[in-house]
């Protein structure tokens, strides 16, 4: 990472600050596993388009620290103290698949700084009434999230080989993943430079070992510590149809809960298509005169 905050407590966060540095500024949460390396418009395209970037990684990603029992929550006082560091009174926020969450968490937990909130191929909470959570997701997933919810110190050490063989070997991941992609992820993916990307992101956030990715599967299982109703700023959510690491149907539920979401779902699209509409909803982002207020 080219940055990094040290926060009282001896915590530190890494992160990646692109584009242009007076633009409207953008906070990234990316996926699970992730860093602040992921994939995200090239900085001349940023620059372009008047936004200024800050992708950080969450604890335990890319050279951040570990926050041991940290929930979704907990992911506004970090943006929070960045946001502060940086300068920053107001913001917007976009996560992608695991990093939706932690995205719409800011939103509802600091409602006078965030102006616009996007997030793309999200999961909905473990607990979600009506929803049948694991319905049309890949089997390898469906096997890590039943054993996350019945056995933590099993979950940890499945991670914890996975990770090793990754560490050794990054294409290990990819490949994996790549068995269980329907066409539509594949032909993403196939993108020489995408493919890079990647490559690159799961190498930054592995680095230091799986505990990232353990803590991002506890907090994602369990509360996440807002409620919807608090969210004030406009919010999109994009989903691809075809989508069967985060089915669309994650998407549809949280449309149904949060006030006034703007709900697009692209037939023929699915996980890796957020990777393309992504500069269009940074866009969207960052173009904004909405003034956040508490008491809106």
């Amino acid at each position: 990472m080219s940055e990094v905050l040290e926060l009282p407590g001896g915590r530190r966060i890494c992160y990646a600050d692109s584009g242009k540095r007076d633009g409207r500024p953008v906070f990234l949460h990316h996926g699970t596993p992730g860093s602040a390396t992921g994939p995200k418009p090239r900085d001349s395209i940023l620059y372009r388009h008047g936004v200024r970037l800050i992708a950080y990684c969450r604890p335990g990603y890319g050279g951040s620290s570990r926050h041991p029992g940290r929930t979704v929550a907990d992911a506004a006082g970090d943006v929070a103290a960045l946001a502060d560091a940086l300068g920053l009174d107001t913001f917007a926020v976009l996560g992608r698949s695991g990093g939706g969450p932690h995205a719409l968490a800011c939103a509802a937990l600091l409602p006078e700084r965030v102006t616009r909130v996007a997030a793309l191929v999200s999961v909905a909470p473990f607990d979600a009434v009506g929803l049948d959570w694991l319905g049309d997701m890949v089997p390898s997933n469906q096997r890590a999230w039943r054993t996350a919810a019945v056995d933590d110190d099993l979950v940890a050490e499945q991670l914890r080989l996975r990770v090793n063989r990754i560490r050794e070997d990054p294409a290990h991941l990819l490949r994996q993943l790549r068995s269980e992609m329907p066409p539509a992820d594949l032909d993403v993916v196939g993108d020489v430079a995408i493919e890079r990307l990647l490559l690159t992101t799961y190498a930054s956030a592995l680095g230091d070992g799986p505990d990232g990715w353990i803590d991002d599967l506890v907090a994602l299982r369990i509360d996440w510590g807002f409620r919807f109703e608090h969210i004030r700023a406009p919010v999109r959510l994009w989903h691809g149809a075809e989508d069967r690491f985060s089915p669309v149907s994650h998407t549809r539920w949280l449309a149904d809960r949060i006030p006034g979401a703007q709900l697009e779902v692209e037939p023929g699209a699915a996980h890796f298509g957020a990777l393309l509409v992504m500069p269009q909803i940074i866009r969207w982002l960052a173009d904004s005169d909405d003034t956040p207020s508490a008491a809106a």
